[in-house]
C-alpha cells in the first residue's frame, strides 16, 4: 500500500511517499539541504524478532540521481526475471 503526498507535512519533506511490507515501512522523501540543494532521502523502518524497531536510511544527492534511477531500474528489471 502506498501513500503519497507533494505537500509539506510533519516530516518536512517536499514530496513523501509511504511503501507498507509487511513488518516493514519504506519511506521515499525528497527533501532540501540547508545549502537549497534538493535529495532523495530513502527509509526502511522495520520492527526485528526481538520486537524492537530498526531504521535505515539513504540518501541519494542530485548529481547521483539519475545513476541511482539506472541501478534500481535494472535491478528490478532482474527480480522480474
Amino acid at each position: 500500500m502506498a501513500n503519497s503526498s507533494n505537500t509539506n507535512n510533519t516530516n518536512n519533506a517536499i514530496y513523501s511517499t509511504m511503501v507498507r511490507a509487511g513488518r516493514t515501512t519504506y519511506f521515499v522523501d525528497v527533501r532540501e539541504a540547508k545549502n537549497g540543494n534538493k535529495y532523495i532521502s530513502i527509509s526502511e523502518n522495520k520492527i526485528d524478532a526481538d520486537e524492537k524497531r530498526q531504521r535505515t536510511t539513504v540518501r541519494v544527492f542530485g548529481e547521483s540521481i539519475d545513476q541511482f534511477r539506472q541501478a534500481v531500474d535494472e535491478a528490478a528489471a532482474a527480480v522480474a526475471q
